[in-house]
This record gives C-alpha cells, structure tokens and sequence, in this order.
C-alpha cells in the first residue's frame, strides 16, 4: 500500500474545486493537499488518482508523491469554518494525501512539453479515458522547468458504473478496451503526432503484471464491494481486468494523429 501519514494539522482549504481539498501537514514533516474521502466524489476517485498516478510514473511523467493521511476528526474541533468541520468529520481514516509542490506554477501555452512528455501526456489520457485535461482545467503543473500531472480523479469513468451492476455484464472490459476517446479540446493535442512512436515505448512498460502491482498500491478501504466484486481484492482484479483489456487493443487510441495536432 501507499505509505501511510498521520495528519497532524489541517492548514487551509483550496477552494478551486468542487471537492474543497485542503493543505494539511502529516507526522513526516511533509506538507500535502489532501483529497477527503468524505467529499460529495466518493472513494472511487480516489482510486482513480492511485491508479493513473502510479501509471503515470511508470511510463516515465512526473506526478506528485501519494500517500493515505490518516485523519482524526478530532482535527475538526479547531477549525471555524463549518464546512471545513462537516468534511472533515466525514473523512475518518485513511485520505488521499499529494505531495505539495510549493513554487509551482499551472501550464500555459509557452511551458515546454517536449521530449515525448506531451505524448505520453496525451497517451495516458487516452489509455485511462480522462475527460479533464483541457485549457479550461490543464491539471498540469511546472515545478523545476519541468511538467508535473496532476488530478487524475476523472479517469476511468467505468468504475462508477460498478455499484449498479455493470460489472456483472459479459464483456464489460471489452466494451472500455474498444471506447474511443476524443482528444479534440486536449491541452496538449499539438502533441498529437507524436503518439504512435509513444504508443509503442509505453506498451512495452506496462502488462497485467504491471497492473497487478499497482493495484496493490491502492488500500483495501477504499475499495468497495459492488455486485461481481465483493472483497478488496476481487475489486483489484477487476481493475486489472479492464486494463488488460485496454492495452489488448488500440480502438481508443485516437487516428490520424499526423492530421491532429501543429507545433
């Protein structure tokens, strides 16, 4: 599993998001934005940023440290604000914890993504079908001249479906493995010709084995039972499933990428 921290002070909310993540600072000395498993997105995003963080930093991106910040409500007692109270005494246990990284700025259009970073960026996006990557929310950051993903929580929207039985469904992995994915409002689309050469470096990182190993990353807490999938780690298997599934093929990967995007 990720490691563990205990939250020892809640800093400040960032209200930039719906969610109203916080600054809080662990017992390792370390300062995080927290993602609380109490917010109106449920568990499963933070599944989600597990998964594709950790397959970020295996085909080669930067992306923050993780860690699961356990948390106390008992925090909750010293803060004025009343939502800020309501959330955190909603997130008892373990949260999604993302290293700060303090100086960093967000993209724009004049930030360098080359060297294959904005391919791989592109690819990622694709393989984990993330809708949220545009200009109106790059979640990118530059930190040390070099670019940094962030916010993974809107990919693999599969999941969701999960708790109302879609697992249970024949061919439910086959049918994400063949979902197209549209690269059209994409940040970084002018990378767009650069896929196949990353589509054929990042294939050979990854495997169910690979997979499998990430999964492990993920507590089993947040992991909840759905029909198909009743424990921990069924759950696991079926993320791994659907993976596999998805590196089997190349529906999704978008066509044309010449025609797609200019430098």
């Amino acid at each position: 599993m990720i490691e563990a921290v205990v939250v020892t002070r809640y800093v400040t909310p960032l209200r930039e998001g719906g969610s109203l993540p916080g600054i809080v600072e662990g017992d390792d000395l370390g300062t995080y934005v927290c993602k609380f498993r109490g917010a109106g997105q449920g568990l499963r995003v933070l599944v989600a940023e597990v998964i594709v963080g950790e397959l970020a930093r295996r085909i080669g991106l930067k992306t923050p440290r993780l860690v699961a910040l356990e948390l106390d409500p008992e925090i909750a007692r010293y803060e004025a604000d009343e939502e800020v109270q309501d959330l955190l005494n909603a997130s008892a246990g373990l949260n999604l914890g993302i290293d700060f990284l303090t100086g960093s700025f967000g993209y724009d259009a004049d930030s360098h993504s080359g060297d294959g970073v904005g391919a791989k960026v592109l690819w990622l996006d694709a393989f984990t079908a993330n809708v949220d990557r545009s200009w109106r929310n790059p979640n990118l950051l530059v930190w040390h001249g070099e670019l940094w993903v962030i916010d993974h929580g809107a990919s693999l929207y599969f999941h969701h479906g999960w708790g109302g039985g879609s697992l249970l469904k024949e061919g439910a992995a086959e049918r994400f493995a063949n979902q197209p994915w549209s690269p059209d409002d994409h940040v970084l689309l002018a990378y767009a010709p650069d896929l196949p050469q990353a589509d054929e470096a990042i294939r050979a990182m990854l495997s169910e084995e690979v997979f499998a190993e990430i999964l492990a990353e993920v507590p089993d807490e947040w992991l909840e039972p759905v029909p198909g999938a009743e424990t921990p780690q069924a759950v696991r298997a079926a993320y791994v499933a659907f993976l596999t599934a998805r590196l089997g093929t190349r529906q999704w990967l978008p066509q044309d990428a010449a025609q797609m995007g200019t430098r």
